[in-house]
């Protein structure tokens, strides 16, 4: 699984933007959680949805 293009998000408003951090931080915390209580999970998902989040900051700050 590749890594979510820029293109992709770049024609987000800004309160759409913002929607869409909180729930991929939301999403993080669910998977820290089922990490910790030894759930299977696919630990990529971490990355993939850390550099989301990175894009998306970095068009919020624009």
């Amino acid at each position: 699984m590749s890594l979510p293009k820029f293109n992709n998000i770049k024609d987000l408003k800004q309160n759409e933007i913002q929607e869409k951090i909180i729930e991929l931080k939301k999403e993080i915390f669910e998977l820290k959680l089922k990490q910790a209580t030894k759930q299977n999970i696919k630990t990529h998902l971490f990355k993939h949805k850390k550099h989301q989040i990175a894009q998306l900051l970095t068009i919020s700050q624009n």
